[in-house]
């Protein structure tokens, strides 16, 4: 008996090349796009901006990757693909591909507020700065991609970067060498703030803290080192422990806005996640995630959820609240997963309009309107392969639970039959009287 092959899901697809790095498009990119867009449609021969390329309606991801210097030929490329939030799907491919001839795109680092990207090549060793541009072209996705002329001389040719990261407000940039160089800037100016040529053996990852006062950043295997941005000094040294190897590093905070580190350790059992005390420099807990390694970490905006994916293609989401399992998707990807990235939180609400009513009579006039509104905190996780394939996993956490909300609709039906009931006496007493 022939086993039937089962179809991708709309929310995962492959494109053609080894993928390293995702990131959202920010969306003041895609409002300048469509400001653009708006304005050339004003002559007669433009059309305008078709309704599924509206940025509230969708989102933009850029992937970076490629098969290298060789001669596999597997081309070296950004790209950008399009994800319809209503249908939960991403584009069937690319709706643009900018091609890097022999240089493979190695690492990746997106401006928040929509200045460009700046892509860490593998073959040259330099780094690379790409402009956002109008796809001419396109007939529905206007957004492009094109090599600026910005050089960035102070990151030309000085090794591979494995780490790159502007902080939350865009004024400061970090790049971390394979050599184990620390380098941080100002931003755009490129004035140097941090040049540590002995940071580490090899720097993996580094990361800023909420408000861009603290960076950290992680050797090969550990240990992680915490540096203030502003006087250039290390202020803690996180060693790790029975064995540990740690792989990643994100600073965040929990329910109170207590500001936390997460370090992402290997041990004998597999993948954890260490939670630090930013003011004593103290391990608070250590979770055991995954029985396999973790090779790729994230954290939401929010810092609720904690995502994790594995050499296997398996991701885990963690509740950063109680650090238990919130969603495990086992086979996500047939390959490594090499980059998690999630979007910024997004509310949607679904809304009970009750009409308006107006009562005459012996009562002053009095009306009623009422509206329910029932939120929900709509999140996207990206995550990438080696195996070519990108997906976007959708998490939602409900405000309201659904007896709560159950209740007070009950509550709300309630006061409107007994409302109706009350007008309907007044009514006949006007009758009575009239």
């Amino acid at each position: 008996m022939v086993k039937k092959l089962v179809p991708d899901p709309p929310n995962l697809k492959k494109y053609g090349v080894p993928l390293y790095s995702v990131a959202w498009v920010p969306k003041t990119v895609l409002k300048s796009i469509q400001n653009v867009t708006a304005d050339d449609s004003s002559d007669a021969d433009h059309k305008p901006l078709p309704e599924t390329a509206q940025p509230d309606e969708g989102k933009y991801l850029v992937f970076a990757g490629g098969g290298g210097q060789g001669r596999s030929g597997i081309p070296n490329s950004v790209l950008l693909a399009y994800f319809d939030v209503a249908s939960v799907s991403l584009s069937d491919s690319p709706v643009y591909k900018l091609g890097t001839n022999s240089e493979l795109p190695y690492r990746m680092t997106v401006h928040p507020n929509g200045d460009g990207i700046i892509c860490a090549m593998e073959t040259p060793k330099s780094c690379r700065w790409f402009d956002w541009d109008q796809n001419e072209t396109a007939e529905i996705h206007k957004l492009g991609l094109k090599v600026s002329e910005k050089v960035l001389t102070e990151l030309d040719n000085v090794g591979l970067q494995l780490a790159l990261a502007f902080d939350n407000d865009g004024t400061t940039l970090a790049a971390g060498g394979e050599d184990g160089s620390l380098r941080v800037f100002k931003w755009p100016s490129m004035e140097t703030i941090i040049n540590e040529s002995n940071a580490h053996s090899t720097v993996k990852d580094l990361h800023f803290s909420f408000d861009g006062k603290l960076i950290v950043s992680l050797g090969g295997g550990g240990p992680c080192r915490v540096w203030d941005v502003s006087s250039a000094i290390a202020l803690a040294t996180l060693a790790n422990e029975n064995r540990e190897i740690f792989s990643s590093c994100r600073f965040s905070q929990i329910n109170d806005g207590t500001r936390v580190l997460y370090i992402v350790a290997g041990t004998e059992k597999g993948g954890s996640i260490v939670t630090w005390n930013t003011q004593t420099w103290e391990r608070i807990s250590s979770k055991l995630i995954s029985r396999d390694t973790i090779c790729a970490f994230n954290v939401s905006a929010d810092g609720k959820f904690l995502a994790c994916g594995t050499p296997s293609g398996e991701i885990v989401i963690v509740n950063s609240t109680n650090m238990h399992i919130h969603t495990k998707i086992k086979n996500a990807h047939l390959g490594i997963i090499t980059a998690l990235a999630f979007s910024p939180d997004s509310r949607f609400g679904v809304f009970f309009f009750l009409p308006k009513f107006t009562v005459y009579g012996f009562m002053p006039c009095l009306k009623v309107f009422l509206v329910i509104i029932v939120g929900s905190v709509f999140r996207a996780l990206a995550s990438v392969s080696l195996d070519s394939s990108a997906k976007v996993t959708v998490i939602e956490e409900k405000k309201n639970g659904g007896l709560s909300l159950w209740f007070a609709i009950l509550i709300i039906l309630l006061a409107v039959a007994a409302y109706f009931l009350k007008v309907e006496g007044i009514e006949k007493l006007r009758l009575q009287y009239w």
